[in-house]
């Protein structure tokens, strides 16, 4: 009879060792798991974080370049022109790069187009865009300097022989008449503003479904481990 007891202590004792063993093995498993997903989740927030800071940087350039200069422009009201005429007045100096501090002079013509305003038949000189009209206020377009005058001279007639064919074009203009110049483009227009802001947009928006994920990732697993202690301690009571 003892003989028995002992038998049934013995197989009790290893049993109880046989589940600590595997309880610690248990135990490891889960923390390693822990561990790596903790790593992951960390990972997840700094990308998060860093397209959000990302965005909120493109942001702060967008709206010191490309929003300012939509604000600072008058010459927004769309209409119809027509080309009066379109030719090549005179030539202009311009100067080119030809290595490390060096630079040689050129020539470009100067094309004048002058267009009537189909609204309020007002003539001005019509200029390719914004960018054109800052670098010569007489010019319609500025091409770059290069040694070749001829090269420049024909680029030119071909925009001025384009602009001969299509008499009526799209334009640009101020209708308070403040600013008597005409544009062909705006590089500054909503379109171009809506382009500029659609991407960091984006990335705003991911970087902070990032966060909220891994947040309420976060907190679903503490709230799984809650109703499991408390289902444990249930079932022990």
């Amino acid at each position: 009879m003892f003989f028995v007891k002992g038998v049934k202590r013995t197989q009790a004792t290893q049993q109880r060792v046989i589940y600590k063993r595997l309880w610690g093995y248990e135990l490891r498993d889960k923390k390693r798991t822990e561990t790596a997903l903790k790593a992951g989740e960390d990972r997840a927030i700094l990308l998060g974080l860093g397209m959000v800071f990302s965005s909120v940087m493109m942001y702060f350039v967008i709206c010191i370049t490309m929003l300012r200069a939509y604000a600072d422009s008058v010459l927004t009201d769309e209409t119809s022109c027509i080309v009066l005429n379109s030719s090549l007045t005179k030539d202009i100096n311009c100067s080119y790069s030809c290595g490390s501090d060096c630079w040689r002079s050129s020539k470009y013509p100067c094309l004048q187009v002058y267009v009537s305003l189909n609204t309020t038949g007002r003539i001005g000189l019509l200029f390719h865009d914004e960018e054109m009209l800052d670098v010569n206020s007489e010019c319609f377009y500025v091409p770059k300097c290069q040694k070749d005058h001829s090269v420049l001279r024909v680029m030119v007639q071909n925009i001025s022989e384009h602009l001969k064919t299509h008499q009526q074009v799209t334009c640009f203009h101020d209708s308070s008449e403040r600013q008597a110049s005409i544009l062909l483009n705006r590089l500054h227009g909503s379109s171009a503003v809506f382009h500029s802001l659609f991407w960091p947009s984006c990335m705003l928006s991911g970087g902070t479904l990032i966060i909220l994920m891994v947040k309420l990732t976060q907190y679903l697993s503490i709230l799984c481990e809650q109703i499991s202690q408390s289902a444990k301690v249930k079932g022990a009571q």
